[in-house]
């Protein structure tokens, strides 16, 4: 993580000054600006209902529809990236690989419009950039309390039986279990008595598709009292985010250079709000980028040696939407 941030956060943190913070998925590039000194023209915020802007109820409630067209690589596009996963799962490399890509769209409406309509727990805008509107908790520090909530596991709640079904799903839970096994680990680099609080926990997202089932799990431990002068370090020692690259950690991310067509960005980065005690920060998952005139929709999922190669680019077509109803 850029030594930068990490020295900021650990400073801020130290004088108990609350700031926002935002990291790339490769942790090379991001800020890390006092609230005070926020451009809420630049850019803007909502995590939890703790927001930098205010009278977009309106527009949340609008009547106008979302046209929203995608434009998906082509499937043999696809498996290449799939193969190259898939051997190193064979190989061992891997036991689960998160496989992204991004989609060309249109969309009837602009980023800023995105973010003010869109109904989800974590919203971020960067001017002219890119909208975020994620359903994941990355990590929340309360009380002294450090936790984590990742999502592994999605369904079209319209499906007969889709709640059993996602639940009693062999390779959604295999995937549950690695995932929730790798945060367990990962907290326990910063955190003490770090536990399994919630197992495989069902949360309802809406989209302008309709209703989806998320499979979640709740993870906690216990931070030592002088973390406020360490939550740079913190942050350096937890990302990426588990549930956004796989397991182990450091092989998959070599898996996931040499699979994925183009570079991340700031999605699967983190983003985040400290305000002088607590710390709530979101993993930039569901997320449109501008490049010149052109958006597009980054999405994807967790491969394991059980996958199968149509289903999971389907996955990744199913999870381009947007949160307005």
């Amino acid at each position: 993580m850029n030594k930068t941030i990490v020295e900021k956060m650990n400073l801020l943190g130290k004088e108990r000054t609350p700031f926002f913070f935002m990291v790339d998925y490769k942790g090379e590039e991001g800020m890390v600006v006092p609230i005070s000194e926020l451009d809420s023209s630049k850019i803007r915020y909502d995590f939890n209902g703790v927001s930098n802007v205010s009278g977009d109820n309106d527009l949340k409630s609008s009547v106008h529809k979302v046209d929203l067209k995608s434009y998906p690589l082509p499937i043999t596009s696809f498996q290449k990236s799939f193969d190259t996963v898939k051997d190193g799962l064979l190989y061992g490399d891997s036991f689960l690989t998160n496989l992204t890509m991004k989609t060309p769209i249109e969309i009837s409406i602009g980023l800023e419009e995105i973010f003010d309509r869109a109904h989800a727990k974590y919203r971020l805008l960067l001017e002219d950039q890119f909208v975020c509107f994620s359903p994941e908790i990355f990590v929340q520090i309360k009380d002294g309390k450090i936790a984590s909530f990742p999502m592994k596991g999605t369904i079209d709640a319209t499906l007969p039986n889709a709640e059993e079904k996602i639940l009693n799903d062999y390779k959604e839970t295999s995937e549950h279990f690695t995932i929730v096994d790798l945060i367990r680990n990962d907290l326990s680099f910063v955190a003490s008595k770090v536990r399994v609080k919630r197992f495989r926990y069902i949360d309802h997202l809406k989209t302008q598709k309709g209703e989806l089932l998320q499979v979640s799990s709740h993870i906690e431990g216990s931070l030592p009292d002088d973390y406020h002068k360490n939550l740079g370090t913190i942050f350096s020692k937890l990302l990426p985010a588990g549930s956004i690259t796989g397991a182990p950690k450091k092989k998959t991310c070599e898996i996931i250079e040499r699979a994925e067509p183009s570079q991340r960005g700031y999605y699967t980065g983190v983003a985040g709000i400290y305000d002088g005690t607590n710390l709530d920060s979101m993993v930039m998952i569901r997320f449109i980028a501008k490049e010149a005139d052109r958006y597009f929709f980054h999405s994807g999922g967790g491969i394991t040696a059980m996958s199968d190669m149509k289903s999971e680019y389907q996955e990744l077509i199913d999870k381009i939407y947007v949160p307005i109803y």
